[in-house]
């Protein structure tokens, strides 16, 4: 089943086919109740992902199933299609897949609204990948892989908005935000920006951005790439006007999801290692995700 890693290829960020999609990664919850924790051990520096990989149950004998959200949106997929391979998170996917010894015709893709996707119980996945943050709360009813993109929240709003000119949470916290329902967006502006006016929460991202326009809202919250998207394709007129870690100032990350206990999380995490090693991440987070942007972070 192991094939050579094939060559990226994919038009970059900002000239990708825009289309609507969500923000939505940094994750709040209504989080889940816990469930018996059960632990395994870490994926040894020396576990070979291919070998690990061929022990492990799957979903359907001999291919890799993997879960995400429809629709599957940029810059983490490319034209609503998570089989293309490209697009951040499609890439990484395939690349975790070749070193688990699956071809590309060996991934089989199905669809999780992502408020299920952490939710407890059996799952059609062998594993998730759709910007779901790795929090405590999760943790209890799922299992996540080590982490394959660091995020941050930003704020965007219009560029003649007296917004643009903040610097700092405290002063935004005086300014009607708004952000997707079930989002970490969502649980950083209530915790961490922790507004003097309650925010909106819009059913979608689409619904957040509207809102911006018809300036129902002030500002909007999304994690990082998302925010380039939206404010470079997206919305004409928008800016970024800063970021912030949203949990307690400690670097949030995403991971791939797995059902409680499955023991392919242990070869995923040696294949993530293998691919941080020789640069694959690094490359594919490069090529997908755009990193060009200065923004400040808001204190």
């Amino acid at each position: 089943m192991r094939t050579r890693r094939t060559a990226l290829v994919a038009p970059v960020l900002l000239t990708a086919l825009a289309t609507a999609f969500s923000a939505c990664a940094p994750v709040e919850d209504d989080e889940p109740e816990a469930a018996t924790d059960s632990s395994s051990a870490d994926a040894g520096a020396e576990t070979d992902p291919a070998t690990c990989a061929a022990d492990a149950p799957l979903v359907q004998a001999g291919r890799l199933t993997v879960g995400t959200d429809s629709p599957a949106y940029e810059p983490w997929f490319v034209d609503n299609d998570p089989t293309n391979g490209e697009g951040y998170e499609s890439a990484v996917a395939y690349a975790v897949a070749e070193e688990l010894g699956f071809s590309e015709d060996e991934v089989s893709w199905v669809t999780v609204p992502f408020n299920s996707s952490y939710a407890p119980g059996k799952k059609k996945f062998d594993f998730d990948i759709n910007q779901v943050s790795i929090t405590p709360a999760r943790e209890r009813v799922v299992d996540f892989s080590e982490g394959y993109y660091r995020a941050a929240q930003a704020v965007i709003t219009l560029e003649d908005s007296p917004l643009a000119g903040l610097s700092t949470l405290e002063e935004l916290a005086g300014h009607k935000l708004g952000a997707q329902t079930g989002t970490t967006s969502l649980t950083a502006i209530r915790e961490v920006v922790q507004p003097a006016e309650d925010p909106l929460v819009f059913e979608d991202t689409n619904a957040a951005k509207q809102a911006l326009k018809n300036g129902q809202v002030e500002a909007i919250l999304a994690d990082l790439p998302t925010a380039f998207y939206i404010s470079a394709v997206e919305i004409e007129g928008s800016t970024i006007i800063g970021q912030f870690q949203p949990e307690t100032g400690e670097q949030e990350e995403f991971g791939m999801l797995f059902e409680k206990g499955n023991p392919l999380r242990d070869c995923v995490d040696a294949a993530l290692a293998n691919l941080r090693e020789d640069g694959t991440l690094a490359d594919i987070e490069q090529q997908w995700l755009s990193d060009t942007v200065s923004v400040p972070t808001l204190d």
